[in-house]
């Protein structure tokens, strides 16, 4: 449901849109993987630009502690 008082609420209806398509197709008991694929399948049927499993760096108090790798980027 896009709520207009919320900022990206258009967004965030589409990816919820995709992940509940996926687990009603899929069901439950698959590894993680299956279901991050199945979704991305989901997600490139939309407008949304998407990347997956994309670097970040980590900074605490200004100061680069680590990186992390995202599962998906919209």
């Amino acid at each position: 449901m896009i709520k207009p008082e919320y900022k990206y609420s258009d967004i965030t209806s589409i990816i919820i849109g995709c992940a509940m398509k996926v687990h009603n197709s899929l069901g439950k008991g698959f590894p993680e993987v299956i279901y991050q694929r199945a979704f991305l399948v989901e997600l490139e049927k939309t407008t949304l630009r998407i990347q997956r499993e994309v670097e970040q760096e980590v900074y605490y108090e200004n100061k680069l502690v680590g990186k992390r790798r995202v599962d998906f980027l919209v």
